[in-house]
């Protein structure tokens, strides 16, 4: 399996944008859904946006739809997710995940690849 790794975290401030990117190649990659979750300390991984990597659907939890925004390159295998009016509550282990089922983008356990995650911290 091809694990995903991710880029583009950092330290930013309460209003700023950030894009994320995740790097991944493989059949896994490629054939299924590509997600982006997120982890707080203490907190259970949540997701965030999926897209579908042929057909190129979006699905996005119901908190973030309206600041963020996923896309994917089929040129180079990359799926980005960008962030905008970052808040404090934002702040996370942020990871990207591949080979998904496409009925059931927004589950954890749909994923076959997980990257190593990449720090995001707003501050107030």
């Amino acid at each position: 399996q091809v694990q995903p790794v991710e880029s583009g975290g950092g330290l930013v401030q309460t209003g700023n944008s950030l894009r994320l990117s995740c790097l991944a190649s493989g059949r896994i990659f490629s054939t299924y859904a590509a997600a982006w979750f997120r982890q707080a300390p203490g907190r259970q991984r949540e997701f965030l946006a999926a897209v579908t990597w042929f057909a190129g659907r979006t699905t996005y939890a119901d908190s973030v739809k309206e600041r963020f925004s996923i896309a994917r390159d089929t040129a180079t295998n990359t799926v980005y997710l960008n962030m905008d009016n970052l808040k404090p509550e934002d702040t996370a282990l942020y990871f990207c995940a591949s080979g998904g089922n496409v009925h059931a983008m927004m589950e954890v356990e749909s994923y076959v690849a997980w990257g190593q995650g990449t720090q995001v911290t707003v501050s107030s």
